[in-house]
């Protein structure tokens, strides 16, 4: 370890260079009771400052003798604007002591570099330090005024707000769902969760059960009952069959050209509609319900694989704000749920059918009862010594669905099932995961009946795994490299 004091240790503090900065950070530091030495050369500007009861010397922070004077210090700080003057304040420090702490002013990146060859050990930009405070400004500025924009669209609700999530709602839409609701009846109106489709997913199920959070299934409203609508995180879902307009659409994919709403947040930058939405919780003051914290620290965990996958600084500091509200035991219970008997049959079926080219899996899971356990049976399977990509499918009625997962950081695996299903089917995901949707009628032209199930699914593996290695650029070989065979 380093014999430098720690910062936070440090009491005492030389200023070399009073300028209108230097000035300021005396001030501020003596707010705080610390003891600080000035030093300039210009001696009317020192006695203007021995005027405001500050500690004062005349000097040339050029002069070696100042390294001394500014010896029992634990901090020095050279704020002057004449750089030239700074170098060789630095230097005649270092040279002096070893250890004490120095920070610096630079006037651009070059003499930054020099200054911390020099010894420095922080250098300090004031144009890069303006432009980050002007851009936080800005940053909070305009989050203010989305915020009440939002407000605004809400609170012109006259009936109920309806918030659809995606269709089979994940982490992330179902906790940006659940902070959506709790603005709106902070904002003293009411609102309900509608879904699409199937919470199919163990650890979803786990997550809605045991955070208590209400969902219902659109198709069991009557959407005209609603006359505010938002819509959760729908770039996940491609086209999404709403009966009506959206008045609010929060994302953080952008899919590209104009929507209708009157209110859209869409944020790229960031990885999570749970990071945009604590961000609101934040914004609004509002004092943030265990279970949405909960849900919420899930949803930006779960859609950053732990903050392994794309995580930003976002992502980061609104887990930091969301992490003393949550309940981690919940949280625990929701990250190791019980495999269901239909999750264990369609990963013993996958394992039985697997065939591997190079480190790349692909396998069948035949007639399946649900699609969701695919998703985990892929992820199972990428704990496979050597396989950094899987992809199982398994047919449920008329339709071929696909879920892949990789840690082969060459590979874009939703980019891989754009390419290989895109023209004749769904797809969608990220680099790491992604699913797709196939109609089985593409590849067999044959009706789907008990009779022909058998020969269905035959008819369609080859063709399903041949598009899949093709995609990834893998060449599927005439002896298979499964385990039935080896």
């Amino acid at each position: 370890m380093s014999s430098r004091a720690t910062i936070s240790s440090m009491s005492s503090y030389a200023i070399l260079g009073c300028g209108s900065v230097g000035h300021a950070v005396a001030e501020e530091l003596v707010e705080r009771g610390k003891d600080v030495l000035i030093v300039d050369k210009d001696e009317s500007r020192a006695e203007a400052l021995r005027d405001q009861d500050l500690n004062a010397q005349v000097a040339d922070i050029r002069e070696e003798e100042v390294a001394e004077l500014v010896a029992d210090r634990d901090v020095v700080l050279i704020m002057s604007s004449d750089i030239e003057a700074n170098e060789a304040a630095v230097q005649n420090i270092r040279e002096r002591n070893e250890d004490q702490f120095i920070v610096v002013r630079a006037s651009d990146p070059v003499t930054s570099d020099e200054l911390t060859q020099l010894g420095a050990d922080v250098v300090i930009n004031p144009s890069s330090v303006i432009a980050e405070s002007a851009l936080r400004a800005l940053e909070s500025g305009e989050l203010e005024y989305k915020a009440r924009q939002l407000a605004d669209v809400i609170e012109d609700t006259e009936k109920k707000l309806a918030i659809v999530t995606h269709d089979n709602p994940d982490p992330d839409s179902i906790a940006s769902g659940a902070a959506l609701k709790a603005i709106a009846e902070h904002l003293g109106e009411e609102a309900d969760i509608l879904y699409f489709g199937d919470i199919g997913h163990q650890e979803n199920r786990a997550f809605v059960n045991l955070l208590e959070i209400e969902l219902t299934p659109y198709s069991e409203v009557d959407i005209e009952e609603y006359d505010t609508v938002a819509v959760i995180d729908p770039a996940k879902a491609g086209e999404m069959s709403i009966d009506v307009d959206a008045d609010i659409y929060l994302d953080h994919y952008d899919v590209g050209g104009e929507l209708e709403a009157e209110f859209v947040d869409i944020r790229p930058n960031v990885s999570a509609t749970s990071t945009i939405l604590t961000k609101y919780i934040q914004e609004f003051d509002l004092s943030v319900d265990q279970a949405v914290a909960t849900a919420l620290l899930y949803g930006i965990r779960a859609e950053t694989l732990d903050f392994r996958r794309d995580t930003t600084p976002a992502d980061l500091t609104a887990a930091a704000y969301l992490y003393p509200f949550a309940d981690h035991d919940t949280l625990e219970q929701v990250e190791s749920p019980n495999m269901s008997p239909e999750t264990l049959d369609v990963l013993a079926e996958a394992i039985t059918n697997r065939e591997v080219q190079g480190s790349h899996l692909v396998s069948d899971a035949g007639f399946i009862r649900s699609r969701d356990a695919l998703s985990q049976a892929a992820q199972q399977l990428l704990n496979l010594e050597g396989i950094t990509t899987t992809a199982v499918f398994g047919i449920v009625e008329d339709t071929i669905y696909l879920a892949a997962r990789s840690k082969d950081i060459r590979m874009n695996i939703g980019k891989v099932l754009q390419d290989a299903f895109g023209e004749i089917g769904e797809a969608a995901g990220h680099s790491t995961q992604a699913s797709a949707e196939i109609p089985l009628g593409i590849f067999t032209g044959i009706e789907t009946t008990e009779e022909n199930r058998e020969t269905l699914l035959s008819l369609t593996e080859e063709a399903v795994k041949r598009k899949l290695f093709d995609a990834m650029g893998v060449e599927m070989e005439q002896e298979s490299s499964s385990s039935n065979g080896s």
